[in-house]
């Protein structure tokens, strides 16, 4: 995982302590020295996650928060803060400005990279997110942005998964009139209650007798319905190898016992405006280019979308030195079939098509209607090889079931030749990357058909 972490601190050995802990995860860094130039850096380059020392001359770490969560360009950059104060208010208190998280010093690497890694992951989906939504034009993006969700009158449905009475009246009393809860003291049921409803948080104990809850963390975050959901781990005392296998899973933040009412109100506030901006973003994002960017036969993105959105991804590989493929799948014959089976079965088969084609990529995949029998997949993140074993697996799932035409049952078999291009390191542009991608695909119709064909340069 790689990422781009601003480290904050006025004490040069404290900056350099923490570059050698991150540059030996890979990750990329840069570094402030006080609170205006790490707000300079914010508002000016593409920061990920935000390492912020609270003991600064002038500025110190809160206004520094503050002011970065108040700032609709930089409110959705997660933010650590680090510091010697090990007091619960102090805790509240940054969490209260904006910050995501608040660690003290001396800083465990361990629950350090586990900590920047789960933070990363929040942020590369609030940023497609965003990225898709800016994709296109007057949507109303910047209103959306500066909304304080926060402060919203309606309070958050939240689950709560214990077994312990006792624990569970100390939580019920410490969210009365902050939220409203409900409890489930069977981990089983409470997977299903969270599929089921729409929760915008759920806390997961760890003291359950017969039962791992990290398990349950699990299993919530590879359904659809609750991958998104906010995961708050309560844990015990020494629990610490724990809470970080958790945070690896996925889950979002965690307590210890004793739990501190403000702290618990803090870090949930926390995760419900996070929540709730993502789900403001992903319904703008549906609500507005639906009609204007959708292919209407295969609900697939159209060309317009793709043009306007490659470039983006594009220039974001290029600037970060990340991968970037793209593939470009032809049906084969497909004149023929709309001979033989007229226009409304050319149909059938191009909304089968994409819906295999859709099963077969990832969530951030970009796949796209290019016109007519044309379809385009741009793949983020996805180096040529990988791509390839992509497009083969593309391929076959084409060849090996027949399509059925119509409603009478008729099928027919169909097959798909596909051409792979990525982005090559030095001078590429993204018509050279698609002049390549189309030139593979040649290859591949020439070549016999049904068949994949990666150009590398």
């Amino acid at each position: 995982m790689t990422a781009r972490i601003l480290v904050v601190d006025d004490i040069p050995a404290n900056v350099r302590l923490l570059e050698v802990r991150l540059l030996a995860e890979y990750f990329e860094v840069l570094t402030a020295g006080n609170g205006p130039d790490a707000i300079e850096t914010c508002e000016n380059g593409k920061v990920d996650v935000v390492l912020l020392d609270v003991m600064m001359p002038g500025i110190d770490g809160f206004e520094v928060c503050k002011r970065l969560k108040s700032d609709p360009a930089t409110s959705h950059i997660p933010v650590v803060m680090i510091t010697a104060l090990d007091q619960v208010s102090d805790r509240v208190r940054g969490l209260e400005a904006g910050a995501d998280d608040f660690l003290t010093k001396p800083v465990n690497d361990l629950q350090l990279m586990t900590r920047v890694k789960s933070l990363v992951r929040l942020k590369s989906l609030t940023d497609e997110l965003r990225l898709r939504a800016s994709t296109t034009r007057n949507i109303g993006i910047e209103e959306l942005l500066s909304r304080n969700f926060a402060t919203e009158d309606t309070k958050p449905k939240v689950l709560l998964v214990d077994e312990r009475k006792s624990s569970i009246e100390r939580i019920r009393k410490m969210l009365r009139g902050s939220a409203e809860l409900d409890v489930a003291t069977d981990p089983n049921a409470g997977f299903f209650q969270a599929a089921e409803t729409a929760f915008e948080c759920v806390l997961i104990s760890t003291a359950f007798a017969d039962f791992d809850a990290l398990r349950l963390c699990s299993q919530l975050r590879s359904l659809d319905r609750t991958r998104f959901l906010p995961i708050m781990l309560l844990a015990d005392e020494g629990e610490e190898g724990r809470i970080i296998r958790g945070l690896e899973l996925g889950i979002n933040d965690y307590l210890t016992r004793p739990i501190d009412q403000h702290e618990l109100t803090a870090r949930l506030r926390t995760q419900v405006r996070r929540k709730r901006y993502n789900d403001q973003l992903r319904a703008s994002v549906t609500q507005t280019i639906e009609m204007a960017v959708t292919d209407g036969l295969t609900g697939l993105h159209n060309r317009r979308y793709l043009d306007s959105h490659l470039e983006t991804l594009f220039d974001r590989a290029v600037a970060r030195r990340r991968p970037l493929s793209v593939m470009i799948t032809d049906l084969d014959r497909f004149k023929s079939i709309n001979d033989a089976h007229g226009h409304d079965g050319g149909d059938d088969v191009l909304r089968e098509f994409a819906r295999r084609l859709r099963k077969n990529v990832r969530g951030i995949d970009l796949a796209c209607r290019f016109g007519g029998e044309e379809f385009v997949v741009v793949m983020p993140d996805t180096d040529g090889p990988i791509a390839e074993k992509v497009a083969e697996r593309i391929r076959a799932e084409i060849a090996q079931a027949p399509f059925a035409i119509g409603s009478a049952g008729k099928t027919i078999e169909v097959t798909v030749s596909v051409g792979v291009s990525s982005v090559l390191r030095g001078a590429d542009t993204v018509a050279a990357l698609m002049k390549r991608a189309d030139l593979a695909l040649y290859e591949a119709k020439s070549g016999g058909r049904n068949r994949v064909v990666a150009k590398a340069a």
